[in-house]
């Protein structure tokens, strides 16, 4: 496995996370305080998990996680800001598994 499919879920990790917080509080401004529109952020949101869970899938694949545990991986991109917490623990992980298989492939 390549240093880059871990790059580009540890983006998308954070990318989204972050458009999650920004839905989340655009959703509370909208029912709590009836202002502002979610349309766009939602839309943008949804097209950025879909691609979060493409990175994940692919990133599970190629570690040959269990079922269970890219649920839980999946899980913390619905949730804000599980993915902060969820996503330095996958890293080491997977960097660790790497390290083991051919310590060329992890960079500092």
């Amino acid at each position: 496995m390549k240093q880059s499919v871990l790059s580009r879920y540890r983006v998308m990790a954070y990318v989204t996370a972050v458009w999650l917080l920004v839905f989340t509080v655009a959703i509370v401004m909208k029912y709590g305080f009836d202002t502002g529109d979610t349309m766009l952020i939602s839309q943008i949101h949804g097209v950025l998990f879909i691609i979060y869970v493409i990175f994940a899938f692919d990133l599970g694949s190629k570690m040959k996680w269990p079922f269970g545990k890219l649920l839980w991986v999946l899980a913390a991109g619905c949730i804000p800001v599980a993915s902060f917490f969820v996503e330095p623990r996958v890293t080491r992980e997977v960097k660790a598994q790497l390290a083991e298989s051919d310590p060329a492939l992890v960079k500092a």
